[in-house]
């Protein structure tokens, strides 16, 4: 076992810059790379800010290069890495949470990431965190962790091994995506832009197709390991409520205090209202009755004037959410509705039986998804199994004859 500043001395081992807001220039050339484009294993590349090139020569920023390994100091999760895979020299610079890696000859940088990616390693940088309303690790401590180091042909190897089975998650990710780009185009096929309205629909106030329009609680209740579910923002996906990864529970007494006022049932739609998530949408999926925050809006819809997968996909349309936020959010430093301002929301509704046409085949939509994502658990469940034998010396031969 080696720390990682052993194993990249004379290597490139480096944070990212300090660049504030005032720095960033949108007619810039030069990207920068945010937290927000690193996934687990995979880059993201969903952030969009620059600055030009006198900024990022004044700040003696550090480009990156196609390659290098970048990680996250910063949830979530922490400790998260990918290869960098843009070319284009000093072209793409990085923020100050983010850590540069561009190992030598002794390491193979594909193996590096799938190292800091593994539950073990992902143990120790939860460990060594700092911090307690967000948690982030310094790249000091980052470089104190230890991970094992075979010969470079046995790392290149175990790499291998991992990208095939990780490509299998990663086609059945893609399917997903597929599904759910084809419940999008349907939706405009059958009812047009949701923001022009070129099919003239009836426009309504969002109250006058609900029954009730509530919160959750907005006193956090204290978390247990079983219990009634209880659901905030982070289980609330585009269409899809993601509870099972990361579940959190309340006793019977805070839930009865909650139910009260907040009756999530099955089919009701649930509408993220404040923070970096506000506006996705999805329906309750929940049999049982659950508990929410008050993070998240309530919708029960008159079941005769509005579907909730038509009321969904008008949320979640990225239009209507640019609109809403232009309308309610104008100059806000923090996303948030109030329920005075969601009742207010004015949405196009089409007949109802078009609605219901459109949820039709979103369910034979839908059933097919779950099809792919039963598929995606068992690629999901093998890939993570390969990865902890890998960094416990259970993969290869020669780590198994090293033992």
């Amino acid at each position: 076992m080696l720390t990682f500043n052993r194993i990249l001395k004379g290597c490139l081992f480096t944070d990212g810059d300090w660049i504030e807001s005032k720095d960033q220039d949108p007619q810039g050339n030069i990207r920068l790379i945010q937290l927000a484009d690193i996934g687990d294993g995979e880059f993201v590349n969903k952030s969009a800010r620059f600055l030009n090139q006198e900024t990022a020569t004044a700040l003696k920023c550090t480009y990156l290069r196609a390659g290098d390994v970048i990680v996250a100091r910063m949830p979530d999760p922490l400790g998260r890495a990918c290869l960098f895979p843009l070319d284009g020299e000093n072209k793409y610079v990085t923020a100050v949470d983010v850590c540069i890696i561009r190992n030598g000859k002794n390491a193979y940088n594909r193996y590096l990431m799938y190292a800091l990616n593994s539950p073990n390693i992902r143990h120790d940088i939860a460990r060594q965190s700092t911090g307690t309303t967000r948690k982030r690790i310094t790249r000091k401590r980052l470089g104190e962790l230890q991970i094992p180091l075979p010969p470079l042909e046995e790392q290149q190897q175990i790499a291998a091994i991992l990208d095939v089975a990780d490509e299998l998650r990663q086609k059945d990710k893609a399917l997903i995506s597929k599904y759910d780009e084809l419940t999008q185009s349907l939706f405009l096929d059958m009812f047009g832009d949701p923001v022009t309205n070129p099919m003239g629909w009836d426009e309504l106030r969002l109250e006058s197709v609900c029954t009730k329009i509530t919160d959750g609680t907005h006193h956090s209740p204290e978390p247990q390991n079983s219990g009634y579910p209880y659901v905030t923002a982070k289980h609330v996906k585009p269409f899809n409520l993601d509870f099972d990864k990361k579940p959190t529970y309340i006793d019977k007494t805070s839930h009865n205090e909650i139910y009260k006022r907040c009756t999530p049932e099955f089919g009701d739609v649930l509408y993220i209202k404040d923070g970096a998530t506000t506006g996705i949408a999805c329906i309750n999926t929940f049999d049982e009755p659950i508990s929410m925050l008050s993070s998240l809006a309530l919708l029960k819809l008159k079941s005769d004037i509005i579907s909730n997968h038509y009321l969904c996909h008008w949320l979640n349309h990225g239009g209507v959410k640019e609109k809403l936020i232009s309308q309610f959010m104008s100059g806000a430093a923090i996303k948030r509705y109030t329920l005075k301002k969601i009742s207010s929301f004015v949405l196009t509704v089409p007949p109802f039986e078009l609605q219901n046409m459109f949820s039709e085949q979103i369910q034979a939509i839908e059933d097919q998804k779950a099809i792919a994502q039963k598929s995606l658990n068992k690629s999901e469940e093998l890939f993570n199994s390969l990865l902890q034998k890998a960094f416990k010396g259970e993969l290869t031969e020669g780590n198994r004859e090293r033992e």
